[in-house]
């Protein structure tokens, strides 16, 4: 049983429909419980860093999320599910993540060209990702293959190694990473039509 964790931010129920149609079983679940029960875990969230924490802290789902990794059972984060894993975010000042990677996140700040032409933020929309490291997640995904994002921040790992995909907007970013058990994206897999699928269910295949 795949869990996803509900703290109040995401689109719950579009990642459990996404891996019900690859024939995964998927519960949205806030039990700590349930989360220790399950297989494989998941935290999407959509919003802001220092909400998200507060809420996690609230639902008291700090330790069961850090007892999930430290288990060693599959994790994926996505979009705001990724960016809490880190340090630190810059996001309305500095707020502590779970600091489970080094590194931290920040906004996209950049101008191209003259001063009247400024890429849009949030970047919203398809985007491509180039393959940095392989990885059982990416199995089956071409280098170039689209996805689709919504965010203002990207994260920034210390350690460059653990970098699975970037993404060009105005400049590359880490799209993803992977590090032992967990694979988080800044791309949503539950609105990637094919590619997103396929994430999905190689994920929930993982054992």
């Amino acid at each position: 049983m795949i869990a996803i964790i509900d703290y109040g931010m995401g689109n719950l129920r579009s990642v459990q429909k996404g891996f019900e149609r690859v024939g995964h079983d998927a519960v949205v679940t806030r039990d700590p419980r349930r989360i220790a029960d399950a297989s494989h875990v998941v935290l999407p969230g959509v919003g802001a860093f220092k909400d998200c924490m507060e809420n996690l802290k609230n639902y008291n789902l700090l330790e069961p999320i850090c007892k999930a990794i430290e288990s060693g059972k599959p994790f994926l984060g996505i979009c705001l599910g990724l960016q809490i894993l880190f340090t630190e975010s810059e996001e309305f000042g500095r707020h502590r993540g779970l600091d489970l990677i080094k590194g931290k996140v920040v906004r996209f700040n950049f101008k191209l060209g003259n001063q009247d032409s400024q890429l849009k933020v949030p970047h919203i929309g398809w985007n491509d990702i180039r393959i940095k490291c392989r990885t059982p997640v990416l199995e089956g995904i071409d280098d170039g293959f689209f996805f689709y994002f919504v965010h203002s921040y990207y994260v920034i790992p210390e350690d460059e190694r653990m970098i699975a995909t970037t993404t060009s907007y105005g400049m590359n970013f880490t799209s993803s990473i992977c590090m032992e058990n967990i694979f988080a994206c800044q791309f949503h897999p539950e609105k990637s039509q094919e590619g997103g699928l396929k994430i999905l269910k190689n994920f929930g295949d993982l054992s």
